[in-house]
């Protein structure tokens, strides 16, 4: 989709549908709402005056204006409640519109900067917001599907800002938006791709692709022997039940900058979780391609730090392999040794994605690096804990650094809330035969997978995401789902990532 920035009322804007708003409550429309209804004889205060219309998150009301403005069309989106109003509610509103856009088969439409002025965000913070909103919500996986669909989607989208002098703000915000939004359509189709046609070899040319792009960013992909040479015996255990070959990707952008914060990125890519010889039950087993979510969110991530040029040294980790139960595959009691030199009892070889992230984790300590951030659609005990599509769990060695991902979060408006560090978790891990067991039993679970991977991380400054509730949308298309988000991958992780680094940018950590 093109976006455009144009200076100038949206009343006076010839396109085939504008977009205002109304907050909800609201009896007589004000600002760029009140300019529209003004010029189309009050038809919209007539609508909110029948109670037809009451600003609502997501509801919408078209109009049309039979030539009293140049536009074919007005659509009015609810905000929602002025009372705790945030930049979530604009990404709603925005995407609620776009979706109604496409169902009316417009190529093109013109909105205001919703959450500005009344909204009380500024300019460059709320165009972002807008045009995330709007491309998330057009988001539909159709790679593999014959079928186009019954109506296309919008080709051009435009922001119109009243004055001139404002233009270069909202055309910030609307880049910034446009380069976080499509990084996590990146990041939806790898986790909805079929496991075939997402293998560990296919993340790793969708890496060295990624990497050709920009002329700041270098990728190597190690082999299986590669990794044997290093001793990642943890990765490596999971791998051997495959026969898909295992890859271990590091991708970096600023590589060599000495100068610069270095901050390194982990993320989970399990290709596909059969749950190997602890074999998972057959429901949804399906959905265990999205099993790379978190190292879905680093490619892409990645992707959108390589455009926007982050003058920062950022590492993207991914090891990845498929979870498979073969004549080939380790077992429950046998023994492996990580990269660090510890032993791990295997417990369960459904517990596989720590065992990956070990290695991970031991490997990142080598950059030096201020932070390491790992994502996984690691348990379901987090889900059980906090809700599926509520937000991620947060374990954190680092308080500041888990500030810092908190205030992120705020912004990109992917949740997360911080959970518990006990050393009483790792006492659930003891092993008769090794250093830890991989699997710490039913209970706690979420907190003795931390626990795990505290394990394997250096003297760094680290915190664990973990994403198992927020990869993979679920709800039905209701109210009560945010407009922004279809069944399927959500693509959570990246804009919070990005954000994350934008901040890290504006206020790097001392020493």
């Amino acid at each position: 989709m093109e976006i455009h920035v144009l200076s100038g009322g949206i009343q006076a804007t010839e396109d085939e549908l504008i977009v205002v708003n109304l907050f909800e409550g609201v009896r007589t429309p004000g600002g760029a709402t009140g300019a529209v209804d003004k010029a189309l004889g009050g038809g919209i205060g007539e609508a909110i005056a029948a109670g037809d219309f009451c600003g609502k998150k997501g509801e919408v009301a078209l109009f049309y204006p039979r030539g009293a403005i140049p536009a074919r069309r007005v659509l009015v989106i609810g905000l929602g409640p002025q009372d705790g109003f945030s930049l979530d509610a604009v990404r709603w509103a925005a995407a609620a519109a776009a979706r109604k856009a496409r169902e009316l088969g417009v190529a093109s439409f013109s909105s205001i900067v919703h959450g500005s002025g009344a909204g009380g965000f500024g300019l460059e913070t709320a165009a972002q917001a807008v045009v995330e909103g709007t491309i998330l919500g057009l988001y539909r996986y159709q790679e593999l599907k014959n079928k186009s669909p019954d109506r296309p989607d919008p080709e051009r989208f435009t922001l119109v800002q009243f004055d001139p002098a404002k233009v270069p703000e909202v055309e910030a915000g609307a880049q910034a938006g446009q380069i976080a939004a499509e990084a996590a359509c990146l990041a939806r189709d790898l986790v909805n791709r079929p496991a075939n046609y997402a293998t560990p070899t296919d993340l790793a040319e969708l890496a060295l692709k990624i990497a050709s792009e920009f002329d700041t960013m270098r990728c190597q992909v190690l082999s299986e022997q590669d990794t044997a040479e290093l001793q990642m015996g943890s990765f490596l255990g999971v791998a051997q039940g495959s026969d898909e070959p295992a890859v271990f990707i590091i991708l970096e952008h600023n590589p060599g900058r000495e100068d610069l914060d270095t901050i390194v990125l982990v993320g989970k890519g399990i290709t596909f979780d059969t749950g190997g010889i602890s074999l998972k039950p057959v429901e949804n087993m399906d959905r265990m391609r999205g099993d790379m979510g978190g190292g879905a969110a680093v490619l892409a991530a990645m992707s959108a730090i390589g455009q926007i040029d982050l003058p920062l040294h950022v590492v993207g980790l991914v090891p990845a392999t498929e979870n498979m139960p073969s004549a080939r595959a380790y077992k429950p009691g046998d023994v492996l040794t990580a990269m660090n030199g510890k032993t791990i009892e295997v417990i369960s070889t459904d517990a596989e994605g720590r065992l990956i992230l070990a290695d991970a984790l031991v490997y990142a300590a080598r950059f030096e690096p201020k932070a390491v951030v790992d994502l996984a659609t690691l348990t379901g005990a987090c889900v059980i804990a906090l809700g599926r599509g509520v937000a991620a769990g947060a374990f954190a060695t680092d308080d500041p650094l888990l500030c810092r991902m908190q205030a992120a979060s705020q912004l990109a408006g992917e949740r997360i809330w911080p959970l518990p560090l006990f050393d009483d978790y790792l006492s659930k891990l003891e092993s008769l035969t090794a250093d830890l067991t991989n699997s710490g039993g039913r209970y706690g679970g979420v907190g003795t997978s931390a626990a795990f991977l505290k394990e394997f991380a250096g003297d760094y400054p680290w915190l664990h995401l973990d994403i198992a509730g927020m990869s993979f949308e679920e709800r039905p298309d209701t109210p009560s789902r945010p407009a922004y988000l279809q069944k399927g991958g959500t693509g959570f992780g990246v804009r919070l990532l990005v954000q994350f680094l934008r901040d890290w940018v504006a206020a790097p950590a001392d020493g």
